[in-house]
């Protein structure tokens, strides 16, 4: 497998310590098996994190932007504002209580991180970092826990990485997504990190 070429093929000037910490990862990892898998991780995560860029979940938004974002939490900008360019504040408003954040400032302690965006207690318990969740963000770690987390997730019956070899990158997508958020990116992403490998 050419990771080099995949993550290069997906994301053209992919930074270096991402594919320098991919290519440590992936001997470690059985899961990481074939080409389908290969390009189905390289996909999904560079459309997850901005091309292999944000580790940590952008929560700086408009009153405006949040109410697009969260239509079902924000009816109107009024409801927004307090959140507005409140990093802090909307990660414990929209995650707080739920995902295993039961303390105050879980949400904020349990955002989105990594390659996949890892958010919640329970999934960074999941994948042994809840007491050091800032690890999420490392490279090594955040490819890692995406590979562990396509291995393991599963939506009817097959996990991300079995959808992927079957070539279903929709089913891979609401594993990862919870819906098919940017679909077409993904599987334009997917084919070129496949033609790239290949």
């Amino acid at each position: 497998m050419n990771i080099r070429a995949a993550m290069l093929a997906v994301v053209p000037g992919a930074p270096q310590e991402a594919v320098d910490a991919l290519l440590a990862v992936a001997p470690l990892c059985p899961a990481l098996s074939s080409n389908a898998r290969l390009a189905a991780l390289v996909a999904q995560c560079a459309h997850e994190s901005g091309g292999f860029k944000r580790l940590d979940e952008n929560l700086r938004y408009s009153a405006k932007r949040l109410c697009q974002v969260w239509p079902s939490r924000f009816h109107n900008e009024e409801e927004a504002a307090p959140f507005a360019y409140n990093p802090e504040g909307l990660a414990n408003e929209v995650y707080g209580g739920r995902m295993g954040n039961v303390h105050p400032g879980d949400g904020w302690r349990f955002r989105g991180r990594g390659y996949l965006q890892l958010t919640g207690r329970e999934n960074y318990r999941s994948f042994g970092i809840e007491d050091a969740p800032e690890q999420a963000s490392e490279p090594e770690t955040a490819w890692r826990v995406a590979i562990e987390f396509m291995d393991t997730r599963s939506r009817g019956g097959k996990t991300a990485f079995e959808w992927a070899d079957e070539g279903h990158v929709e089913n891979a997508t609401r594993i990862i997504n919870g819906g098919t958020h940017g679909l077409v990116d993904r599987l334009q992403l997917t084919q070129a990190a496949l033609t790239a490998i290949v």
